[in-house]
């Protein structure tokens, strides 16, 4: 277990460099390897949910929307929280790109309202303008940066 559990830890850290340096192939070949080597049950691992979101943000950078709103419902099963503005960010991105703007809205306006633009500075930010369209503004207008 100690072997898996090291060969899991280095796929890991290669996947982050490669992801640091934008390769996001190469650092999705290193998360899914570290994912494959996760033993079962995988949902009670404690490793499960941080390779999930490197999987998610790989598979986003790459344009795998349905991978990444797999990774992402995956990540909710073995125990991300639900609130977490990453997983929401990534799921309501993916779900927008899906064609499903409803349903993208729903994940995406918490995290826009918890967070601000910051989260979304990264990536599409044409699904921010999408729905920040659609919201009424504060009295005063949006704050700064909002």
């Amino acid at each position: 277990m100690a072997n898996v559990s090291e060969e899991v830890d280095r796929l890991f850290a290669a996947g982050e460099e490669f992801a640091d340096a934008g390769q996001y192939a190469d650092a999705l070949a290193r998360f899914l390897a570290a994912w494959d080597l996760l033993p079962a049950p995988k949902e009670e691992e404690k490793d499960a949910v941080p390779i999930l979101g490197a999987i998610a943000d790989c598979c986003f950078f790459l344009g795998l929307w349905n991978k990444c709103r797999e990774a992402v419902q995956q990540a909710f099963r073995c125990g991300a929280e639900l609130d977490n503005p990453f997983f929401r960010l990534r799921l309501g991105q993916s779900l927008y790109e899906l064609g499903d703007e409803r349903e993208a809205a729903n994940w995406l306006v918490p995290v826009y309202l918890m967070e601000g633009r910051k989260p979304f500075a990264t990536g599409a930010p044409k699904a921010l303008e999408f729905f920040r369209g659609k919201l009424q503004p504060p009295r005063g207008g949006w704050p700064k940066g909002w």
